[in-house]
């Protein structure tokens, strides 16, 4: 065979590793239904740092859950802006919420899994609910919610929000979670087992067992980490603790970045303690690249210089399989048509980030992230 046929063989191959395990995955993950015990309480904990463009929309929402008892605990993470006097406001007015101060970050921490283990403190109830502040519940959010995770045995249940994107930049890049997700996580392999390679979350939306939390050490076990949709999920399995995924999409929403840069930066900042480490990296080059890029820069080729058939056909064959599946996640979780039929530029951008995340953290740069700096490298249960 020919270099154009064997690279043409190799990206279909690529192409419909993701495409045959996205597809078994759609059938496992699923919107939540099983309710939870009447009884039940469930203590939201919001974690906030200058977030007075959409504190108030995220209380709100979490007040209008249905089916549970819930109480609103927001953390001001030494804010500089009107993020604690909007909490206060909305207190006044309604008892189930509390603006809580937090303490110093200590040394070592990261911002964000300090407020939660100050939050996880602070919580009157046994069921917790971790949410970002730019995350919005639905009113069946925290009540399906509890339902999956009190329903199973599981420590830790997460659930990815619907992502909105506002900017082609976002479009491209953010959908690559659930691309990420469903194509290359065996999700009956995950249920079966604690191991931790299995560990995936999304930092947007966790629930988590009160005592399962304590056992797994908290957030205090990954004190370092930027990547808590990763790391945390670990932490549970390493201490036996089973964690499981849903959909979310209708559940609750949340447009996690906004433009270019706040996708790049966004994106990058925990980068080292998923892909992008130094054996890590080039297998998910390989199987990205491979798969969903490389078919049409065949394709290319072939209008340029004729290539023989059988190189074509796999091509074709190949770019169809991506981009059917691109599709699919479009369709089903509510993305962007546009940025599915750009898929291979968003793949290729993707893979920027991540090499040039990797390559900062060899030159020893710190990643920054709302006003704080932080040592760039692999975090607790990186591979």
């Amino acid at each position: 065979m020919t270099v154009p046929v064997v690279l043409a063989a190799l990206s279909l191959v690529l192409a419909l590793l993701p495409l045959g395990q996205g597809i078994a995955n759609l059938v496992l993950y699923r919107r939540p239904t099983a309710a939870p015990p009447l009884d039940t309480a469930v203590s939201i904990l919001i974690p906030a740092r200058n977030e007075e463009s959409g504190i108030a929309a995220a209380v709100e929402a979490a007040l209008l859950s249905r089916g549970v008892e819930v109480e609103v605990v927001v953390l001001d993470d030494h804010s500089t802006d009107r993020t604690a006097g909007i909490v206060r406001s909305i207190a006044a007015r309604d008892p189930r919420v509390r603006l809580e101060s937090a303490p110093p970050l200590p040394p070592g921490w990261s911002g964000k899994q300090h407020a939660c283990q100050v939050l996880a403190g602070l919580a009157r109830h046994s069921v917790l609910l971790f949410q970002d502040a730019d995350v919005r519940l639905s009113p069946a959010a925290a009540r399906l919610t509890s339902g999956a995770l009190l329903s199973g045995r599981s420590g830790m249940v997460s659930g990815f929000p619907r992502e909105e994107t506002g900017t082609l930049a976002e479009a491209l890049v953010i959908p690559l979670i659930h691309l990420l997700l469903l194509g290359y996580l065996p999700m009956a392999a995950m249920r079966r087992s604690t191991d931790p390679r299995f560990g995936a979350a999304c930092g947007q939306l966790i629930a988590v067992r009160r005592e399962a939390y304590d056992e797994a050490g908290g957030h205090a076990a990954i004190a370092t980490s930027l990547h808590d949709g990763v790391t945390l999920p670990r932490a549970f399995r390493r201490a036996g603790q089973g964690t499981d995924l849903f959909d979310a999409t209708g559940l609750a929403r949340c447009r996690m970045y906004r433009g270019w840069r706040e996708v790049w930066s966004g994106f990058s900042k925990n980068a080292t303690e998923g892909m992008a480490t130094p054996a890590a990296l080039p297998v998910w080059t390989l199987l990205l690249f491979g798969g969903h890029v490389l078919p049409w820069l065949l394709l290319g080729w072939a209008a340029l210089d004729p290539l023989p058939l059988a190189a074509v056909v796999l091509a074709c064959l190949a770019a169809a399989a991506g981009l059917i599946f691109r599709l699919l996640l479009a369709v089903r979780f509510r993305q962007s048509i546009v940025g599915a039929l750009l898929h291979p530029v968003g793949v290729l951008i993707m893979l920027a980030i991540q090499w040039s995340a990797l390559l900062r953290a060899r030159r020893g740069k710190p990643s920054e992230w709302r006003g704080r700096t932080y040592q760039a490298g692999p975090g607790p249960g990186a591979p």
